[in-house]
């Protein structure tokens, strides 16, 4: 059998020189020490220095924030005459570099931004208007509101007079008097000029007007609070009202009846009142009101009625209907003049009667005029609620569950004063507030 050498037992002819030998060996050595975790790796040779590392500077410090601009101290309150004057004045100045002149401007009536409501005092700011341009600014020539006049795009002048705590709030007795103008250039479709002035108190008279003191309702819906924004709630620049833009072609119509029916010519304000109710904007409570009082006016009982229950329809569709109810002062029964008062069986048979035909419910609110004290007032605004409350259900038992008495006394006065007259008696009212049954 022939036996095999190992290669170190082979002869010169097969031996493996020392370095070759001890190849293995190494190998062996440096897996034991990487298995021992004694084995260093070399650091890479590099033949270049390293990039530069960017240095990025840190970002600036914010800038300080503006200190806030305090809004401009109110005007302060000045006698009535001198508060129209000053306004008118800034108003034209105003308007005299923003527009192309010569320009026509129309007055739509100057209203209450409370009542919505026109009185004894805006229309006296209304006349002196027109006084004061035409003698201090020639390049403006005022003429009449109405549809045919705004279908030339003229400057419409906008006006609120508000009886204002100091602190601009409208509850209680007012310390002041604000009026505020606003010019809107219908041709442009923006603010052209604004103004704003105080009155102090005295002397000024807020006596609704006839059409404003007859009405049974608040007179403020969208289109009233869109012509109190349009004066109100804008800035020199800003775009008309969208909402007064469309309805001021209804609202010439209104002014007119108003004017007519003031003049007790009842048979025109019914056709005026007629012809806004027909237009694309009639559906107001201005428009619904004048079509109540000049059927009323007229012995056209069926009619009025008729009208009414539109009256109702809006408060329904809109959750809220305000009803001048006017009492006695202190007392629960109603006014004793059936001139006053001999409608309101009407009224009540209609709110009834359409309520009826829904699955709403009512809270009947009674209100009181601020003269007296306050827990007197509390009692006599609830028993006045109560009354209401007793009278629909004897109209309609159906609405038993439906209705519930709550009494505000003098909380949320309109007018404030206390005079316990026509000029208050707002704040002697009963407020109709609709809603989901249990909300």
């Amino acid at each position: 059998m022939t036996k095999y050498k190992l290669p170190s037992q082979q002869g010169a002819a097969t031996a493996i020189g020392p370095t070759a030998s001890a190849l293995p060996l190494a190998l062996l050595a440096s897996a034991l020490l990487a298995l021992s975790g004694c084995a260093s790796t070399p650091p890479p040779t590099v033949d270049h220095a390293p990039p530069p590392v960017a240095v990025v500077p840190p970002p600036p410090a914010p800038a300080p924030a503006p200190a806030p601009v305090a809004p401009p101290a109110p005007p302060t309150p000045v006698a009535f005459e001198t508060a129209i004057v000053n306004a008118a004045t800034t108003l034209f100045k105003n308007a005299s570099a923003n527009v192309a002149r010569p320009r026509v401007v129309v007055i739509d009536p100057l209203v209450d931004a409370v009542s919505g409501q026109q009185n004894v005092a805006s229309r006296h700011i209304e006349k002196r208007l027109r006084e004061i341009v035409r003698e201090q600014f020639p390049a403006f020539e005022v003429r009449e509101f109405s549809s045919a006049n705004v279908a030339k795009a003229p400057i419409v002048l906008v006006g609120t007079f508000t009886g204002i705590q100091l602190d601009n709030t409208t509850v209680g007795v007012p310390q002041a008097y604000r009026i505020c103008f606003a010019l809107a250039d219908l041709a442009a479709d923006k603010i052209v000029a604004k103004s704003v002035a105080r009155a102090i108190p005295e002397g000024i008279n807020t006596t609704p007007t006839p059409y404003f003191a007859d009405t049974p309702v608040w007179v403020k819906d969208a289109a009233v609070d869109a012509y109190i924004k349009t004066c109100q709630g804008t800035k020199l620049g800003d775009p008309i009202d969208p909402v007064y833009r469309e309805r001021i072609d209804a609202a010439t119509l209104v002014s007119d009846a108003i004017l007519a029916y003031e003049k007790r010519d009842f048979r025109r304000a019914l056709d005026l009142y007629g012809r806004a109710v027909r237009s694309a904007a009639g559906d107001q409570l201005r428009v619904h009101s004048g079509l109540y009082l000049a059927n009323w006016k007229l012995g056209k009982r069926a009619d009025a009625e008729k009208a009414f229950g539109h009256i109702v329809d809006n408060g329904i569709a809109n959750n809220k209907l305000a009803v001048k109810l006017l009492f006695q002062p202190g007392k629960t029964d109603f006014w004793a003049d059936k001139q006053v008062s001999g409608p309101y069986p009407i009224w009540l048979r209609q709110i009834a009667s359409k309520l009826a035909k829904t699955d709403r419910c009512l809270n009947v609110i009674g209100h009181t005029s601020r003269s007296g004290p306050e827990p007197v007032n509390e009692r006599l605004s609830l028993a006045r609620a109560q009354n209401i409350k007793w009278r629909l259900e004897s109209a309609t038992p159906d609405l038993v569950t439906r209705v519930k008495a709550t009494g505000m006394g003098f909380r949320e006065n309109v007018v404030g004063t206390g005079s316990d007259d026509l000029s208050d008696l707002q704040d002697r009212r009963v407020e109709f507030k609709i809603g989901a049954c249990g909300a």
